[in-house]
């Protein structure tokens, strides 16, 4: 699995972010679990088709003991488990993603 990680982040700085993600309605429905939402403009063809039977299409972000975020660099959608429209994030999605992340996290003013 492809993943982007971030480390060393304090106990209490991790509370915080999944306090924020929380607030923002991203919360999976397991612990340290968090879907963010692909937007739709960056969503590849077939992701697009697929909207309505797949869809929202998410990318996850765990959050792993020791002060670790995993974002998943795969592009997932909330239905069905399994179908064709699943993939590895392009360059745009990863890097609208990561930056997302980052950004969220400096916006929280936390050292990382």
């Amino acid at each position: 699995m492809r993943s982007y990680q971030i480390e060393d982040l304090t106990e209490e700085s991790v509370r915080r972010i999944e306090a924020r993600l929380t607030e923002l309605g991203l919360r999976g429905s397991l612990d340290g679990i968090y879907y963010l939402p692909v937007p739709a403009e960056l969503l590849d063809t077939e992701q697009k088709a697929h909207v309505e039977t797949c869809g929202p299409h998410i990318m996850a972000l765990e959050v792993i003991d020791g002060g670790r975020l995993k974002l998943e660099l795969l592009v997932r959608g909330r239905g069905p488990l399994r179908c064709s429209c699943i993939a590895y994030a392009t360059p745009a999605q990863r890097e609208r993603m990561i930056d997302f992340l980052d950004q969220l996290i400096r916006d929280m003013d936390i050292a990382v």
